[in-house]
């Protein structure tokens, strides 16, 4: 979605916040990659989604923080993209938050209840 017009090739943005830009779609498609290696291939979700909320966590604090250094999710037009009235990028992370802290939640419970079956001592006559 951002690479594109309004983003990485926007005609208003200086050179200097493009750089920035393209860095950050580096840096988070990197971080992305390397959480699918941990889940396929390390069978380590929990790393996998401690860092995927820092990305998309980083996206809602800096979204809670806009007023303060004049951030907007709007175009420089005053158009944004929105599904059901609501901005489609802050849809879409607050949904992915809250399915990576349901499925925190859901592999946490999974692993106790599959550490304490290891726990079980058995007595034989």
């Amino acid at each position: 979605m951002d690479i594109n017009e309004t983003h990485v090739w926007n005609p208003d943005w200086t050179p200097h916040v493009r750089i920035h830009e393209v860095w950050q779609l580096i840096t988070n498609s990197s971080i992305g990659v390397l959480c699918l290696w941990l889940v396929l291939y390390k069978k380590d979700t929990k790393l996998s989604t401690l860092l995927s909320l820092i990305v998309t966590g980083g996206f809602l604090l800096a979204l809670l923080l806009k007023d303060r250094y004049d951030g907007s999710m709007k175009y420089l037009d005053g158009s944004e993209k929105t599904v059901l009235g609501i901005n489609l990028g802050v849809l879409g992370f607050r949904i992915a938050f809250l399915f990576l802290i349901l499925s925190h939640v859901l592999t946490k419970n999974k692993k106790s209840t599959s550490q304490t079956l290891y726990h079980v001592t058995i007595v034989t006559k």
